[in-house]
């Protein structure tokens, strides 16, 4: 799998990365969300360099200007419901994309620091030799990409496939490393070095649903 690490270099994404971390900014969900938004924006933008594209001619009011557009059938699956903002980030910058959404959860039985994924709901168009670009923001434990990812296969088998993370640890990274062909291209803003017994990425930045959305009820 090829691995895009954006935190490797310094660039304004430090910025948002900063506030989404930060105990004092996250009280502002519009901020939170926002920002996730705008690291999809960043990671849209460098996605871009890597996909395909196509000559095309356009007619202005004074002549013809020859340039290149992505010629990739994009379709862009994000996992209800962090994942929101960032497919909106992801959706400004690929605004011409069919759009899937699944929702996967972590179900806790006897032993709280134990859980599986739940899938229940899912809307995806054809994937037959398209791009496949599966967005989460936080890769903890990397099971609930590989769960979606086997949810989709009955659709059709994409062309290529980019997966999109905010953050993610260590552990999350070799794990889908581990479930993705070796051509699939990982895009993410940070990777942290730990888990917590849980499977919470540490330092990470806590739920990303409940500080984009608010806290749920437990079931």
């Amino acid at each position: 799998m090829h691995i895009h690490n954006l935190s490797q270099e310094d660039s304004i994404l430090n910025s948002f990365l900063s506030e989404i971390r930060d105990v004092n900014i996250q009280t502002d969900r519009m901020r939170f969300r926002r920002n996730i938004e705008r690291i999809g924006e960043v990671l849209s933008y460098e996605m871009s360099k890597s996909l395909d594209f196509a000559p095309k001619t356009t007619t202005t009011p004074l002549g013809k200007s020859q340039t290149k557009l992505i010629s990739d059938d994009i379709v862009l699956c994000s996992i209800l419901r962090a994942g929101v903002p960032l497919h909106n980030g992801l959706l400004n910058y690929f605004d011409t994309a069919e759009n899937a959404f699944i929702s996967a959860y972590r179900h806790h039985k006897e032993n709280p620091e134990a859980f599986e994924i739940i899938v229940e709901y899912l809307a995806c168009p054809s994937l037959e030799g398209k791009t496949l670009i599966l967005a989460d923001p936080m890769l903890a434990t990397g099971q609930s990409m590989v769960a979606t990812f086997e949810a989709l296969k009955p659709f059709g088998t994409p062309k290529e496939i980019h997966l999109v993370s905010v953050i993610g640890a260590q552990d999350g990274v070799n794990f889908v490393n581990n479930h993705f062909g070796k051509d699939t291209h990982l895009w993410i803003a940070a990777i942290d070095k730990t888990l917590s017994d849980k499977g919470y990425i540490v330092p990470g930045l806590g739920d990303a649903g409940d500080l984009a959305f608010g806290n749920k009820l437990q079931h």
